[in-house]
């Protein structure tokens, strides 16, 4: 349910600036990626009748032509930009490791100076961020914010130990492959954008720098916690088998916009939670 408010915000600003929506499915991850999953999605957009106005319509055209997994050179070829860079070090540290050496929750460092080749095996690429200036992070209205890599993001991985790349890479990637000029994402994900920032600035990916972001509030449920990939009664899946029609599931979503108005499908909750913040 998180997912689909995160959308129908997407979607009502899209509609309010004249923007495309455009579906983009991340399975690079191929550890947690299934083909279930990625079903899932299609059947709720279908279920819930989601305009998209670009990207694949239903599981086969996905797997055939906008899988991540058929973008692999894409990916690689901004890797090697990094590498022209200079920038990138090995690292061979576990997450254990990095959790017990840091004391504020990001990159304690430790394989920074240690001259590992990129091509040991077993070893993940980061990007040396030591000394990083600030990046801008453009509003809907084209307005920068001078923002500094939180040290969370410090020193962050852009090429994983199995040798695919990591979804900063991936997703900066896509954003300037498809020309992607505005980002709509959860509040959780700014360190992401600002790290993608720094990303793209050290690839030399000019055009992403000029991309807009709008970060909205997280939906959460009663108990303040996130509401996301949740296989129980907050999921579309279980609502939908449950017996559930798709008003009642655009009407739950509305509540969770804090929108008090009756909307009866996607265009009505579109344009009232557009409304709601004086996008219309």
């Amino acid at each position: 349910m998180g997912n689909i408010a995160s959308f129908a915000l997407t979607t009502a600003l899209a509609r309010a600036t004249g923007a495309a929506v455009m579906l983009r499915v991340d399975d690079m991850d191929r550890e947690r990626t299934a083909t279930r999953y990625v079903a899932n999605i299609f059947e709720t957009i279908e279920f819930l009748r989601i305009p998209v106005d670009m990207g694949p319509r239903n599981l086969v055209e996905f797997e055939a032509n906008w899988s991540q997994m058929l973008r692999l050179p894409l990916y690689n070829d901004v890797l090697e930009r990094l590498k022209a860079s200079g920038r990138l070090f090995a690292c061979k540290c576990s997450r254990s490791e990095i959790f017990w050496s840091g004391n504020d929750g990001g990159y304690p460092g430790k394989c920074r100076h240690r001259q590992l080749p990129l091509d040991t095996p077993g070893v993940a690429w980061r990007l040396d961020t030591e000394g990083c200036a600030p990046v801008n992070v453009l509003d809907v209205h084209g307005q920068p914010q001078l923002l500094s890599l939180p040290a969370a993001m410090r020193d962050f991985v852009v090429r994983k130990k199995d040798g695919f790349p990591a979804y900063q890479t991936t997703s900066v990637a896509d954003d300037v492959h498809f020309g992607v000029d505005l980002v709509v994402r959860g509040a959780d994900l700014l360190e992401s954008t600002i790290a993608q920032l720094v990303l793209a600035r050290a690839a030399g990916l000019e055009d992403f720098e000029r991309t807009s972001f709008f970060h909205h509030d997280l939906v959460t449920d009663v108990g303040g916690r996130k509401l996301s990939k949740s296989e129980g009664a907050q999921s579309v899946r279980f609502r939908r088998m449950h017996g559930f029609e798709s008003s009642d599931v655009v009407n739950s979503v509305a509540e969770l916009l804090s929108v008090h108005e009756l909307v009866t499908n996607w265009t009505e909750l579109a344009d009232a939670a557009a409304r709601k913040r004086g996008w219309l």
